[in-house]
């Protein structure tokens, strides 16, 4: 299984995007700082993830929930989650 899920930072308005195969190895490298692009945001929360049986339909979930219409559906699917 590849996922395709969302961080957000504990303290700061700040939210990722990405995906992989391991959720929960992967989760933990971006709270230890093993990310560079997450490092500085720490301590991360999972707020969302999505399951998919492929790579590529979990890249393009990804690369969707980047652009700018994709960032507006999450926010109104996330909206209890992500004001919190």
């Amino acid at each position: 299984m590849y996922y395709t899920y969302i961080l957000k930072s504990r303290e700061k308005n700040w939210i990722y995007t990405g995906y992989t195969s391991n959720l929960k190895k992967r989760f933990e490298e971006h709270n230890k700082g093993l990310s560079k692009s997450t490092k500085p945001y720490r301590p991360l929360e999972l707020v969302f993830y999505e399951a998919f049986k492929s790579k590529i339909d979990a890249k393009r979930r990804e690369e969707y929930f980047k652009t700018t219409k994709g960032k507006r559906t999450l926010k109104l699917m996330l909206k209890g989650s992500l004001n919190d």
